[in-house]
C-alpha cells in the first residue's frame, strides 16, 4: 500500500513540476528602454561626479596640510608637531566618515539609488505579474540578475511582452 501511496504521490509531484510554465525576462534591457532610467541615471551621475569632487578637495586640503606640516615641521616644537598631525588626523578620519556616509552600504548615493530607480523597478514587476497572469506563467526569471543561465530558449523570453505592457514595445515588432 506504501508503495502505491508514493508512487502515485512520485506521479503526481512529477506532472505538476513539468506542467508549471516558466519564462524569462532581461530587466537591463527593459530599463535600458525606459526613458525614466536614463534620467534616473543621469541624475545619479551628476549627483556623483559632485560628491567625488567634494572629497577630492578634501583629500586635496589634507595633502596640503602634511606638505605644510612637512616643511614647517623644522620649526616647531613637539607639542606643536603634535598638535598639527592630531589636526590632520582629525581632518582625515572626517573626509573618510564624510565619505562613508555618501558612498557607504547605506549612504546618499544608495538611499537616492533607491528613491528613483524602485519605482521603474515596481513598475516592471507589476507589468511582469500581468504577463504570467495572462499566459499562465508560474516562474518568471531574470537573465541579467544573479541567476546565470546558461542556455535559454527564446521561446521563453517574455521580454517582448513586458515592454508592450509598459507600453515601450517597438510597434513594428509583432508578438508571436
Amino acid at each position: 500500500m506504501k508503495k502505491i501511496f508514493f508512487g502515485f504521490l512520485f506521479v503526481i509531484t512529477f506532472t505538476n513540476v513539468y506542467s508549471q510554465k516558466f519564462g524569462y525576462i532581461d530587466s537591463n534591457y527593459i530599463l535600458s528602454k525606459m526613458s525614466e532610467f536614463g534620467e534616473a541615471q543621469g541624475e545619479l551621475d551628476k549627483l556623483s561626479k559632485q560628491w567625488q569632487t567634494e572629497i577630492a578637495d578634501q583629500y586635496k586640503e589634507i595633502n596640503s596640510m602634511h606638505e605644510t606640516f612637512q616643511a614647517e615641521a623644522v620649526l616647531l616644537t613637539a607639542e606643536m608637531k603634535e598638535e598639527r598631525q592630531l589636526e590632520i588626523q582629525n581632518k582625515e578620519e572626517e573626509v573618510k566618515a564624510h565619505q562613508l556616509k555618501i558612498f557607504g552600504a547605506n549612504g546618499l548615493y544608495f538611499l537616492k539609488k533607491k528613491e528613483l530607480i524602485e519605482p521603474l523597478q515596481d513598475k516592471i514587476f507589476e507589468a511582469v505579474e500581468k504577463v504570467c497572469k495572462t499566459h499562465k506563467l508560474s516562474i518568471m526569471f531574470d537573465k541579467s540578475g544573479e541567476l546565470i543561465m546558461v542556455y535559454t530558449d527564446p521561446r521563453h523570453d517574455y521580454t517582448d511582452y513586458v515592454l508592450e505592457e509598459l507600453g515601450l514595445g517597438d510597434p513594428n515588432d509583432v508578438i508571436k
